[in-house]
């Protein structure tokens, strides 16, 4: 199914998050500025670590192509939402007897759309709803734009 791969086992899509969808964009636009303005040539006589920084940002120029997309070990290496779906051979959490379990409730703090966007991929099947969400990416619609801001553990 085209857009699968896009799919993350608790239901959000790959596409609508900023590492794939706005920050290579901008990590290409500063890469090309500085590039042209000859960073790559003196940027490590102004900056103790320019070399790791510029390998950085030249990765994250490109990384909507080279993202490995949660199936392929984006994010968290410990998610417990990934390592129970794999367990269980589920291919997506909404569709889990379970769902929503309390294995969600970080993540749902963080996504309120999470939730919601589950049920709705419930109710009209998953190549609908990735059709859904295809829209959403060309209305520039990002995750990050209704994100609630992560507790910092220390607090």
């Amino acid at each position: 199914m085209p857009g699968f791969e896009n799919v993350t086992y608790c239901g959000l899509y790959c596409k609508l998050c900023s590492i794939k969808s706005r920050t290579p964009s901008q990590a290409k636009a500063l890469f090309e500025d500085m590039q042209k303005n000859g960073w790559e040539s003196y940027g490590e006589f102004v900056l103790e670590n320019f070399k790791p920084f510029w390998e950085a940002l030249g990765t994250l120029a490109h990384f909507d192509e080279t993202c490995p997309d949660c199936r392929g070990g984006c994010g968290d290496p410990d998610c417990a939402i990934r390592k129970c779906a794999v367990e269980r051979s589920i291919d997506i959490c909404p569709f889990c007897e379970e769902y929503p379990c309390s294995k969600f409730d970080g993540l749902a703090s963080v996504y309120p759309n999470l939730i919601p966007d589950g049920e709705r991929m419930k109710e009209v099947g998953v190549e609908q709803w990735i059709a859904e969400q295809e829209q959403r990416c060309k209305a520039g619609f990002c995750y990050c734009d209704i994100s609630y801001p992560r507790k910092n553990e220390s607090e």
